[in-house]
């Protein structure tokens, strides 16, 4: 019989997440009910951020403020080649056209050389910029604000995978990701393999009130209960001047993206956990990182700089499978056969048929040679401490086949 599989990602419950379910479940609302305010204020309080908008899912976050952003036909984005398809996708969602930035060959993150790199590529103006914090490493935000800022973008972080992560800033101060001190909006996604479950959810965290209204709008087909927004006095108002109580207007064209309360009980009895998950994650690829002493040169992990504390999504390691002498799908297939699995994350999103279609093929050199080497291994918070040892031996097995 062959090994049960370590997967390369899993979530983690425990009694008192299905406590949270069940109780939800026995109370009145199972959607638009309190457990929603309950997790925008459970998450904002996490991050450091003064409002969140949750949603359904990851890539809904990041429609919703790539649409409350103002984007539209005939706006470029800069979207970094080395992501999933949802952060162009979104783009394309609403309207707008994608011109891609290529990234570092070693992290898989844009920067603000790549940034501007792309906008000289862009067919028309470049309305906003969407840096992605790649399993957990942040991009420079405090240099692509910068940018963003000097030339009037927008800046919408895609943050999917980097809940829990902190850096220290050249101002010497300590940053969260989600806080929106560099950017409009930040987006996360609360899918089973990320830092915390909710099923499947999502959520944007700012610190513009307008915008936080709008994409909680937005995620309610467009639909307005406030009495200050309405347009239809005579249907809108009684004799007296008070609002109907059964009144509603929608005042632009939105979307069905609410998040039920059973998902959003879940995230919150999540969320109390989320410095545990997040501080096993990191030991976790210290114990990676004592296991690659001495490894083969032709495989490196990728570990984070001094100036950051990454929430880590994936544990991501670079080989040079052409100087092993195996095939990536080769060394997956041979770590399978010893219980391990693994992933790849990402095929550029540029290199996708639908994007060549569109936009011509534009090889990007730092996000295909990021590609050509990277492999994710198995990470999650109740993963044994064996494990990561397990793994690095699967590897040297490996260059043992040489």
């Amino acid at each position: 019989m062959p090994p049960a599989i370590i997967p390369y990602g899993a979530h983690c419950i425990d009694d008192a997440d299905i406590d949270a379910v069940a109780a939800c479940l026995r109370s009145d609302y199972l959607t638009t009910g309190p457990e929603i305010e309950r997790f925008e204020k459970a998450l904002a309080h996490a991050v450091d951020a003064p409002y969140t908008v949750v949603c359904g899912n990851g890539t809904q976050a990041l429609h919703l403020a790539v649409t409350a952003c103002g984007i539209g036909p005939g706006d470029y984005v800069i979207v970094p080649a080395m992501t999933f398809a949802a952060t162009a996708n979104a783009v394309r969602y609403a309207g707008g056209e994608v011109v891609f930035a290529d990234v570092d060959p070693i992290t898989g993150l844009i920067s603000v050389e790549t940034a501007l790199e792309a906008e000289a590529k862009a067919m028309g103006p470049v309305k906003a910029i969407m840096p992605v914090h790649l399993g957990g490493l942040p991009a420079d935000l405090p240099g692509l604000s910068a940018l963003a800022k000097s030339k009037g973008w927008r800046m919408i972080e895609d943050a999917c995978h980097a809940l829990g992560t902190t850096f220290t800033a050249p101002d010497g101060k300590t940053y969260t990701i989600g806080d929106g001190q560099f950017s409009d909006c930040c987006t996360f996604s609360f899918h089973p393999v990320k830092t915390i479950a909710m099923g499947e959810g999502g959520a944007v965290t700012t610190r513009d009130p307008a915008l936080a209204e709008h994409m909680a709008r937005l995620r309610t087909h467009g639909i307005t209960r406030d009495p200050a927004q309405f347009q239809n006095a005579d249907m809108a108002f009684d004799e007296n001047g008070a609002p109907n109580p059964w009144y509603m207007e929608m005042v632009e064209l939105g979307f069905n993206y609410r998040a039920p309360d059973i998902n959003c009980a879940l995230g919150t009895s999540q969320l109390a956990k989320l410095p545990e998950f997040v501080n096993r994650r990191r030991a976790l690829s210290n114990l990676y990182a004592d296991a690659f002493a001495g490894m083969n040169a032709h495989i490196r992990p990728i570990m984070a700089p001094a100036h950051v504390n990454p929430g880590w999504h994936l544990f991501r390691v670079l080989i040079d499978f052409k100087a092993l002498g195996q095939s990536r799908a080769k060394v997956m297939a041979h770590l399978r056969t010893l219980g391990i699995g693994s992933q790849v994350h990402y095929i550029p999103v540029n290199r996708h048929p639908y994007y060549e279609a569109r936009y011509g093929k534009n090889p990007l050199p730092g996000a295909d040679a990021h590609y050509a080497q990277t492999l994710s291994l198995p990470l999650f918070p109740n993963m044994a401490d064996h494990v990561p040892g397990q793994v690095v031996d699967g590897l040297r097995s490996i260059c043992q086949l040489i």
